[in-house]
């Protein structure tokens, strides 16, 4: 391999529900790349054994034709981190290559994504007593007040958290005990460079696809399996467990209930993934450095950047 070509790792990122996924299967299925592709995940809630509807996981029939990494590799009762997921996925891209096969990195979490291409935090381990305090604190006090603690110390560290409880609460136990915010620690080298690619869709077509899929969600049994989740976990703790914290479960839940119906959890479901997806692509260009394309374009370009990955790696 030629140290000024260094093999980079195609990755493709998109907005829920743009179609991804399909993109990257359509790849894998090329010819001209003779089968030698397989899927690195890179989604914060497909890692759980069990959300296989509302996540969207590929079906059995795709995970059969592309083998697929990061998928069921934890049980919902378990957070499942940052950290945790670099260290995973780099292992799986690791033995993909030294197969002399092509990973593809196909995914929506932007923060599991940032930290791939900087590297992994260097944030210290976690405290269960201090941590357990500033959950305290979040019941009782509310996320936004621990928000604004955040943003009165540094107003950046506190957009980086997008309002994620999980988040908000790590980075202020980090705080207390140290002083500073995990933004601050830095990061070890990644061990593999990245060649990305994102898309999205015009607005009106992105939300058709979100209605459909959460429709085609509802039908296939999504309130049955949150019904399965609220049995494992407790769906009203604070701060909400790790897998409650997917889009659409809480909903899901609620039409088991008779809370809601279908329709209304329908409307409330494709409200927040319209919200999500704005924040995806915000972050695919601020955390990302990301050019946003046409699904077109990025077929292209993902495409281009499988096969120079596949010529480097047979040589």
């Amino acid at each position: 391999m030629s140290p000024s070509r260094p093999l980079q790792i195609p990755l493709l990122i998109a907005p829920t529900a743009a179609g991804k996924s399909a993109l990257a299967l359509e790849l894998a299925a090329d010819p001209a790349l003779g089968a030698a592709l397989e899927v690195v995940s890179a989604d914060a809630f497909t890692v759980y054994r069990g959300l296989d509807i509302g996540t969207a996981k590929p079906t059995a029939a795709e995970r059969e034709a592309v083998p697929h990494h990061l998928l069921d590799v934890t049980e919902v009762t378990e957070n499942y981190d940052v950290a945790r997921y670099v260290r995973e996925a780099e292992v799986a891209i690791a033995d993909v290559l030294e197969r002399g096969r092509v990973p593809l990195v196909v995914g929506g979490t932007t923060f599991y994504l940032a930290a791939l291409l900087r590297g992994l935090p260097l944030t210290p381990p976690a405290d269960p007593v201090e941590r357990a305090a500033v959950e305290a604190d979040l019941a009782e006090r509310g996320l936004d007040a621990l928000l604004a603690d955040i943003a009165a110390h540094d107003p950046a560290e506190a957009v980086r958290m997008e309002r994620n409880p999980r988040r908000v609460v790590r980075a202020t136990e980090i705080y207390r005990r140290t002083g500073r915010y995990p933004g601050s620690f830095g990061t070890r080298p990644p061990q593999f460079q990245y060649a990305v690619t994102a898309f999205t869709r015009p607005g009106p077509e992105l939300e058709a696809r979100m209605q459909k899929r959460v429709e085609t969600m509802f039908a296939a049994g999504w309130a049955e399996e949150a019904a399965w989740l609220a049995a494992r976990l407790p769906a009203d703790t604070v701060p909400r467990p790790t897998a409650w914290q997917a889009l659409g479960y809480r909903e899901a839940w609620a039409v088991h209930t008779g809370e809601l119906d279908e329709a209304q959890a329908t409307a409330r479901i494709v409200l927040a993934s319209r919200q999500y997806a704005k924040r995806q692509l915000t972050a695919m260009r601020s955390q990302l450095g990301a050019q946003v394309l046409t699904p077109r374009a990025a077929g292209v370009r993902f495409g281009e950047a499988a096969r120079a990955a596949h010529k480097l790696s047979v040589n």
